[in-house]
């Protein structure tokens, strides 16, 4: 499994380690996923999502519907 929220569609950012001489090394800054089970009250069934925190907070100010149909996802496909 990639690592891609499946609502907002974030994924890992190429960026520079630099160290105290200023060298400077190519990483990975990853997404900060995590799996959460939340309820789809349309759908009246709760789903298992693997999310950012970034997108998990918007989804508990906006709600899960709203949110997805703001990001263009579907929630019937997952």
């Amino acid at each position: 499994m990639s690592r891609v929220c499946e609502l907002s569609g974030s994924r890992a950012n190429n960026g520079m380690a630099v160290s105290h001489s200023h060298i400077r090394t190519k990483k990975l800054q990853q997404a900060n996923l995590q799996k959460r089970r939340l309820w789809w009250e349309e759908g009246k069934r709760w789903l298992t999502i693997r999310l950012t925190t970034r997108a998990l907070k918007t989804v508990q100010k906006k709600g899960l519907n709203a949110y997805a149909k703001s990001m263009g996802v579907d929630l019937r496909k997952i």
